[in-house]
């Protein structure tokens, strides 16, 4: 794959070069051979020895996700450079930590509340601040960590760690509907956001019935609800919401070289591997906040989905079709979920 000379730090074909951190003597890149972190020590030989196996899998892993993205930015033409949003870096998006050479770019509903607090911790801000502080994490975040251009961006990557985290679309916009909408607070963007769904989506009827006993029906939007009037923002071009944005608008990944693409599904390894290659394990430790809201079982996630049709989950798959094709997902076990009879989309202001 041809790179361009000014997108230095753009995806390749290839993993990066066996450049080391910096404990290793070289830039910020992964080392790809020799593994051994300081934090092994006290160890025991036979426990280093696991311990070492399970990094050198867990950097495999990682290696071949970086492979199968440069792969498929490059079959969609996504790698190119333009002036359309999928074809420029969107560093508005990305947290750069300059002290200690790391960068994210913040995929919300993909651990994305356990990684704001791990960021406001290496920006300096206490544990006991934290706990106590009613200010939203982002905007503390926002405080230490000021927005970038896209010059500034590449400049930051060249000894940075960067990565993301990637979550199935489908099981991510799910958790975007539950936590936003579902249970949302009152009087709060989103509550006013379900009731305007709810307003203009739900049938004349269950309207009425609702008005009447409201016990029978949420004033938040049903799933299919919120589908139908998302599938409408969609189509018309308007901005979406961050919470349900695809990740190939939000992250450009295609434009931006991630060191690391860590996976949902694979949490607890990846974050640990990340975590003691940029040698931050004293400030941050692996753990996931709200990991009970966050996981869905499959007769949750069949609950819901069993509330759309088949046509409208395909269209679900359009929108989120990059998403998919890039991360290597599939929406192959969720089609047969839907029903038969298509749900004609009328959208409406």
């Amino acid at each position: 794959m041809r790179i361009h000379e000014h997108q230095d730090r753009l995806l390749t074909d290839a993993p990066p070069p066996p450049t080391a951190l910096r404990s290793c003597g070289g830039v910020a890149h992964i080392c790809n051979s020799g593994i051994y972190f300081k934090d092994d020590a006290n160890l025991t030989p036979e426990e280093r020895m696991i311990e070492q196996a399970r990094a050198a899998e867990t950097e495999a892993r990682l290696n071949e996700r970086r492979k199968f993205l440069a792969e498929k930015c490059a079959e969609e033409g996504l790698d190119r450079p333009g002036n359309d949003s999928l074809h420029k870096p969107n560093a508005w998006e990305f947290l750069v930590n300059k002290e200690y050479h790391l960068i994210w770019c913040n995929v919300f509903k993909a651990a994305s509340t356990s990684w704001m607090y791990n960021f406001n911790l290496l920006a300096g801000y206490s544990p006991q601040f934290l706990k106590a502080s009613k200010a939203v994490p982002v905007s503390l975040a926002r405080q230490k960590y000021p927005r970038h251009t896209a010059e500034e961006l590449m400049k930051f990557l060249n000894d940075s760690i960067s990565f993301l985290i990637v979550r199935h679309p489908f099981e991510r916009l799910l958790s975007a509907y539950r936590d936003k909408l579902e249970h949302s607070l009152p009087h709060t963007f989103h509550s006013n956001l379900g009731a305007h769904i709810v307003w203009h989506y739900r049938l004349k009827n269950s309207k009425k019935n609702f008005g009447e006993k409201g016990k029978h029906e949420p004033r938040y939007p049903f799933f299919e609800e919120f589908v139908r009037w998302l599938l409408c923002q969609w189509k018309a071009g308007n901005e979406l919401d961050m919470h349900w944005t695809p990740i190939v608008n939000f992250c450009t990944p295609c434009q931006v070289r991630f060191d690391i693409i860590a996976k949902f599904e694979t949490l607890q390894e990846d974050q640990d591997f990340l975590i003691k290659q940029a040698h931050v394990g004293h400030i941050i430790k692996p753990e996931w906040k709200n990991p009970t809201r966050g996981v869905q079982t499959k007769d949750v996630v069949k609950n819901y989905f069993a509330q759309l049709s088949k046509t409208q989950i395909n269209d679900l798959y359009e929108m989120f079709r990059y998403d998919f094709i890039l991360f290597d997902y599939s929406p192959e076990e969720y089609i047969p979920l839907g029903k038969d009879n298509p749900i004609t989309l009328i959208c409406k202001n």
